[in-house]
């Protein structure tokens, strides 16, 4: 289930707010003017799924080049785990 605070990251990484619920009216944007409009949180929801996946998605192409990379060296992960790294 995607929450208030999901859409709220996905939008506003970078803004300073606290939310206490679900709803846009649950936003405290700390006396400044708000980031996004009700209705840019409110179709957030529907666009989370898609949005996490690509940074999944993402975050796991990233992992494969970094171990081809240590691979290419002779080295794996456990290797860099054995010296601290």
């Amino acid at each position: 289930m995607v929450t208030g605070s999901d859409v709220m990251f996905m939008l506003c990484d970078n803004v300073e707010y606290a939310i206490y619920g679900d709803d846009y009216d649950s936003i405290n944007w700390f006396d400044k003017p708000a980031a996004i409009t009700k209705e840019e949180f409110e179709a957030g929801f529907t666009q989370y799924p898609a949005w996490k996946a690509e940074q999944d998605a993402q975050a796991e192409a990233a992992k494969l080049i970094a171990e081809a990379k240590l691979e290419s060296l002779g080295l794996t992960a456990e290797d860099l785990k054995a010296l601290g790294l």
